[in-house]
């Protein structure tokens, strides 16, 4: 892959980040504004784009470089579970430790990473990414809701939060697709590739947007953070890469597993922690930190993956 592309891409996405910024500095986007774009995202544009993904040729040996990637995503979870527990457990300060131990887990992978794996790897790209994409919305609704909740998080909300997530439901459509060979009906194609070629910009001065309602203070410049910045945009990203590696996994199937893991703070950070009436300070200030350092982190690692 080339180096200088990543870098020229991450910077195009940079800017489209600092348009998002200043259409909420000259007040053209609001609270509900962001929020609609948002659901519009996660909902439409991310499903159309990854059902896309899987509009190519049945392979079984891509079927099977699929699966083994699935296999290395759920151990190195595991792993980056075991720890932040471990790491972050000294940290007495409950609204604090729960933010530093989701945030260092789980990367921004579908507004961020599917982005700039689209862009980079195209389709094939996107094939292999919704594998990282459904391991987050998996672990995410079990391990890091829980985080926030405890034991008293409703199971059956959490189960229904997966089963029916859109993006969960256009991954199975798509390996239907792929596995059958059925082609879609011409105009439908054509309405799912004119929504999918949205999510880049759209992700990007969403980003932006909520960039702009950072305020930075002592309260939420918490040194403890720098941890979780170090582990989640430096050495868990180093970490996947080694376990694939070990697993002979090479080529787009690597690039792209590693490019989502090297993604900054997931944003969802900030949702679950309103979610059970936390400070979300710290939150927020994690997730801006880890993005704008990702402008560095990102090419950083995918150098160490050229090596």
């Amino acid at each position: 892959m080339n180096l200088t592309q990543l870098t020229s891409q991450i910077g195009l996405m940079f800017i489209l980040m600092l348009i998002g910024l200043m259409a909420n500095k000259l007040g053209f986007m609001h609270g509900q504004t962001s929020t609609d774009l948002t659901n519009i995202l996660l909902y439409i544009v991310s499903p159309c784009l990854i059902i896309k993904a899987f509009e190519q040729p049945f392979s079984v040996n891509r079927l099977q470089t699929l699966g083994r990637v699935i296999v290395g995503i759920i151990l190195i979870y595991g792993l980056m579970i075991l720890i932040t527990q471990l790491v972050f457990k000294p940290v007495k300060d409950l609204n604090l430790q729960r933010t530093m131990r989701y945030g260092a887990v789980y990367s921004n992978a579908g507004f961020m990473g599917i982005p700039l794996t689209s862009a980079l790897f195209g389709s094939t790209g996107v094939f292999f990414a919704v594998a990282s994409l459904a391991a987050f919305n998996i672990f995410s609704w079990t391990h890091g809701i829980t985080l926030f909740t405890g034991k008293q998080g409703n199971r059956r909300d959490n189960f229904k939060q997966i089963i029916l997530n859109p993006n969960i439901i256009a991954i199975m459509l798509g390996l239907i697709l792929f596995v059958t060979a059925i082609p879609l009906p011409s105009l439908i194609n054509r309405t799912i590739t004119t929504v999918s070629s949205v999510n880049t910009p759209l992700s990007m001065i969403v980003i932006g947007n909520s960039l702009a309602a950072v305020r930075f203070n002592r309260q939420t410049l918490d040194k403890r953070l720098g941890w979780v910045l170090l582990l989640r945009n430096f050495i868990f990203p180093y970490l996947t890469m080694v376990v694939l590696e070990l697993m002979g996994i090479t080529g787009v199937p690597l690039y792209t597993t590693v490019l989502m893991a090297a993604c900054p703070v997931a944003g969802i950070v900030v949702l679950f922690t309103l979610k059970v009436h936390g400070q979300p300070g710290p939150a927020v200030t994690l997730m801006s930190l880890s993005t704008l350092l990702s402008v560095v982190s990102i090419p950083l690692v995918f150098s160490l993956v050229q090596l």
